[in-house]
């Protein structure tokens, strides 16, 4: 720990728990995430654990809690939070009655960690969000940011909107169900809620010099619907939907959803952004 000593030092750790349980408690009492965790092979497990340290390096470096961070600090800081998610995630799972001693260490393990991981994204955003604004002093504003800070926002936003869905069985269903004009419905839906989300936050966040930036608004809508994509993607092949499906149904499925990832990833300047 540095010099911001116990106090405040717990404080931020408490904020941390709090934001980890505020954006994961779906997750931690949906069925499809603990069997996930039993069935998931250790690769996968590796693989979604890289993806997330990866989310929060790229969060704690461009909107986290200090913006001077160094390169050790960025990483202890991210390593901690992936921790204490596992100790949270655990305790919570202890809590509920779905891990036991009497598990087999790997059962216990999978479902730790799938679960542990959208916490670790919470108490992230739960650290640097919940508190008080102290990162920028003297009335100064916070720079509206980079396009690779916009990137990470709209990640993790589509990740913690889109993940308490995408384990579900209904994704499926409604792929199944959907015929082409539903789902090119449901792209222009999706382009529409990115566009109207991002037009109301540029306006708001946009100094009185600066007049919105049409362009720059669509690169942003571009940007986040392309994020909502990867980030559906991602999802639906480690929650086990894409193995054993045709390549209609997989887009199906990512088109579907993509709705709720755009909409965490058009709003992740608003909801996870200061």
């Amino acid at each position: 720990m540095d010099k911001r000593g116990v106090a405040d030092t717990a404080k931020e750790y408490s904020r941390g728990i709090i934001g980890g349980l505020l954006f994961s408690l779906p997750l931690l009492y949906t069925m499809e995430v603990w069997w996930t965790g039993f069935i998931a092979s250790p690769l996968k497990l590796a693989g979604f654990v890289l993806f997330t340290f990866l989310l929060l390096l790229g969060y704690n470096k461009h909107a986290g809690v200090r913006k001077d961070i160094s390169t050790a600090d960025l990483f202890r800081e991210s390593m901690e939070e992936i921790g204490l998610s596992f100790v949270v995630t655990f305790l919570f799972l202890l809590l509920i009655n779905k891990v036991g001693f009497t598990m087999s260490f790997r059962e216990i393990a999978g479902k730790v960690i799938v679960e542990a991981m959208i916490v670790a994204i919470g108490i992230s955003v739960g650290t640097a969000q919940l508190g008080e604004d102290d990162r920028v002093g003297n009335g100064k504003k916070k720079d509206e940011g980079s396009t690779i800070q916009m990137l990470v926002l709209a990640l993790c936003g589509g990740v913690l909107v889109s993940s308490s869905v995408a384990p579900t069985d209904e994704i499926l269903i409604i792929a199944i169900a959907s015929t082409p004009i539903h789902l090119l419905l449901m792209v222009l839906l999706s382009l529409v809620l990115c566009a109207l989300i991002l037009g109301y936050i540029d306006f708001r966040n946009t100094s009185l010099e600066e007049k919105p930036n049409l362009q720059h608004t669509l690169l942003l809508v571009v940007m986040s619907y392309f994020s909502a994509l990867l980030v559906s993607f991602i999802m639906l092949w480690f929650f086990g939907r894409v193995t054993g499906n045709s390549a209609e149904i997989i887009i199906a499925q990512v088109i579907v959803l993509a709705v709720p990832a755009a909409l965490g990833a058009s709003a992740g300047r608003l909801i996870i952004g200061k």
